[in-house]
């Protein structure tokens, strides 16, 4: 009987834990480390029109990385109206003249991230300046056939919300057909057959990974943070679009078999490894693609689309790794994979170790933390 009583006491004391463990960060330790991470940047990167100086090339601060990290800006001001947040990224969109890296005759993803928050600032305070550069870019590819530029899975992130928020915006369908037809050349043409596999629910970071490409342990490899891209594009366009828009229905199936795909590859720590189906690939703690995932996810609740039950565990565990494992006393991130385009690169990572850009990973953070800080 003692044994009994022993086993069941030793039962429930794993399932409070588990429950415990279960739990969101409250609000206010949410809110602090958002805060302090981008106090950091902030402070280290006063001079927004300051180039980004590596040791390969000098590169002006409206690429890609940053245009990210004003992403993430924007979506903690959303939650938390600091008026200096928006006044630091309004000098960054001045300093560049609202221009993009490239001009406005620039059809790359990367040059055109910028605009997200272009846009985003231009709703708020609708000076033509803010939209000019963008809207003409754009423009170009709407009015060419040119369909193949995206064969890489992040340009999905950096380039799709645009598009997306300018048929908003101008209420012009032609925005919404083009998305869907560069989009889909690259989910069902780029590489072998599209760089999507529905069968797995992920996608291929670029041709290089399609089969008969296999991880060390023989595996489709599906890179943690290129998948991150492709689940941030897919909720900022659902976001943004209107629910009677064209192509609709093809994002909204696709992210749900994100979401189902995603669950069973999560670590026991919280953690995704960067080769999400193979944890001998450098598999570890690593924060950019479990912020993305986090973002989805939580973004999937909010809007009714997940099961909240089911979902929200998966977001605690996450939520609480990188706020625990990831976030320093003075807000540098660790474990942050540098830029690159698949799991060995900028490896090995630590809590201590600089990324080679360390803007994006900051962006990757506050949209997740700014996300589930809308959970009720």
């Amino acid at each position: 009987m003692k044994k009994n009583i022993t086993t069941l006491c030793l039962l429930a004391l794993i399932s409070i834990c588990q429950l415990q463990a279960q739990k969101l960060p409250k609000k206010q330790e949410m809110l602090k480390a958002l805060t302090v991470a981008n106090d950091y940047f902030m402070t280290k990167w006063a001079d927004v029109s300051a180039p980004i100086v590596r040791p390969d090339k000098t590169r002006p601060s409206n690429i890609w990385t940053r245009g990210v990290y004003y992403e993430g800006l924007m979506a903690l001001y959303s939650v938390d109206k600091q008026k200096r947040y928006y006044d630091y990224a309004v000098a960054w969109g001045e300093a560049h003249k609202w221009g993009l890296r490239n001009g406005i005759k620039t059809r790359n993803g990367d040059d055109q991230c910028c605009g997200q928050t272009y846009l985003d600032l231009y709703l708020i305070d609708q000076k033509p300046e803010r939209i000019r550069d963008i809207k003409a870019s754009i423009d170009s590819m709407v009015n060419s056939t040119k369909k193949d530029d995206w064969s890489w899975v992040d340009a999905l992130q950096m380039a799709m919300p645009v598009f997306a928020r300018l048929g908003q915006i101008y209420k012009d369908d032609r925005y919404y057909e083009k998305m869907y037809e560069m989009y889909m050349h690259t989910k069902t043409i780029h590489g072998d057959k599209g760089l999507y596999n529905p069968a797995e629910g992920l996608w291929w970071r670029d041709k290089d990974f399609d089969p008969p490409y296999k991880t060390p342990a023989g595996k489709n490899c599906y890179w943690s943070r290129g998948d991150g891209w492709v689940v941030a594009a897919l909720v900022r366009v659902l976001e943004i679009m209107p629910k009677n828009a064209p192509h609709r229905e093809e994002y909204q199936k696709t992210y749900l078999e994100m979401m189902k795909a995603l669950p069973p590859l999560q670590r026991a720590d919280g953690f995704w490894n960067v080769s999400l189906t193979d944890e001998t690939d450098f598999g570890g703690k690593e924060l950019t693609g479990t912020a993305l995932f986090t973002y989805g996810m939580a973004w999937g609740i909010n809007h009714g689309l997940l099961n909240k039950k089911q979902y929200l565990p998966i977001i605690a565990k996450a939520s609480n790794a990188m706020l625990k494992d990831c976030v320093q006393p003075n807000g540098f991130l660790g474990y942050v994979q540098g830029t690159g385009k698949e799991p060995k690169d900028g490896q090995p990572l630590s809590v201590d170790k600089q990324p080679d850009f360390e803007d994006f990973g900051l962006g990757c953070f506050l949209l997740a933390g700014s996300e589930v800080l809308k959970m009720k």
